[in-house]
């Protein structure tokens, strides 16, 4: 049997081409009132308080995750909405599954967490947040998800780690159904292995198709060391530079002028090309695609993806 394959939208942290903060707010909403009558599924928010682009001004207006997806699920209750990925360092790991089971108690069961180590150094050092080594910061999110986790499913509990520390907690309403929780990246000794110990879902993050077969076989190999039942994981994919069109000019004019397509373009061309070029990551059991629309703000290319390509994964 063929699975079932569902598409979101990853939100553009900052606008393009100068647009000012009340048009880059009035684009999003037009992407979003696009996708709400489309049967589109999820909606992804980045965590970041800065550009992400180090050769960006750094005073570009920047969405926040949290202020973000609380308002554009009310706003828009058609679909679900994930964090791709937040930073545990910026929220204490209590604190942040209160904040997740009561997204999903308000919405009732449309919050996926995604969650992973961080790593923008300057604007952890900016808002004033340690930035530890990578292996402190890896130490972190392992212990960060395991009190996600009890918090989530223990009446009131308590975890002494090195990093982090809960005792006697309470987090009441409890979110039902469990959100999904997704761990993001791919480092293949420690961060595969945590997705392979927690996570419901694991991210392939605009990786080749040879790099994210090797990602899923070093996956495989640790869920067979940890006990884990590989295939119960969602695999997910992420493109920040997706770029469809209607003729080969289009994707080229795209691929040109856009600011996402800076770098490997993994995923582009007609219709027919980029449903060719799904169906390997499918393959290897993807099951849900995060694209970034690189013509955005423009709506043509997501118009066209609704129209041409989302109806053959129905």
């Amino acid at each position: 049997m063929t699975p079932k394959v569902t598409f979101g939208w990853r939100v553009p942290d900052f606008p393009e081409y100068g647009a000012d903060s009340l048009t880059f707010r009035q684009q999003i909403f037009q992407f979003m009132d696009l996708l709400q009558d489309s049967g589109w599924d999820t909606v992804w928010v980045g965590d970041h308080f800065l550009p992400w682009a180090a050769e960006l001004d750094q005073k570009m207006d920047t969405i926040e995750a949290w202020t973000t997806i609380t308002y554009l699920m009310a706003r828009y209750p058609a679909m679900r909405y994930g964090t791709i990925v937040l930073s545990q360092s910026y929220r204490s790991p209590a604190a942040l599954a209160k904040m997740a089971a009561i997204a999903q108690w308000l919405s009732g069961g449309r919050f996926i967490l995604g969650i992973g180590a961080g790593w923008k150094e300057n604007e952890h050092r900016a808002f004033g947040y340690p930035y530890p080594s990578t292996r402190d910061r890896l130490d972190q999110l392992e212990e960060a998800v395991q009190i996600i986790r009890k918090m989530w499913s223990e009446e009131n509990p308590s975890f002494q780690g090195k990093h982090y520390h809960i005792d006697n907690a309470f987090c009441y309403p409890r979110p039902d159904p469990l959100p999904p929780l997704l761990v993001g990246g791919t480092g293949p000794q420690r961060t595969l292995k945590v997705v392979a110990k927690y996570a419901d879902w694991c991210n392939l993050n605009n990786l080749s198709l040879d790099a994210s077969r090797a990602s899923l076989d070093i996956l495989r190999q640790h869920c067979q060391a940890v006990g884990r039942d590989y295939d119960e994981i969602v695999k997910t994919y992420a493109c920040d530079s997706f770029s469809i069109g209607a003729t080969q000019a289009e994707v080229e004019h795209i691929l040109n002028t856009s600011y996402f397509t800076r770098g490997n373009v993994l995923i582009s061309g007609s219709p027919d090309e980029v449903v060719a070029k799904l169906k390997p990551f499918i393959d290897l059991g993807v099951t849900h695609f995060m694209l970034r629309f690189a013509d955005f703000p423009q709506m043509d290319g997501a118009e066209l993806f609704i129209k041409e390509v989302l109806p053959r994964f129905k």
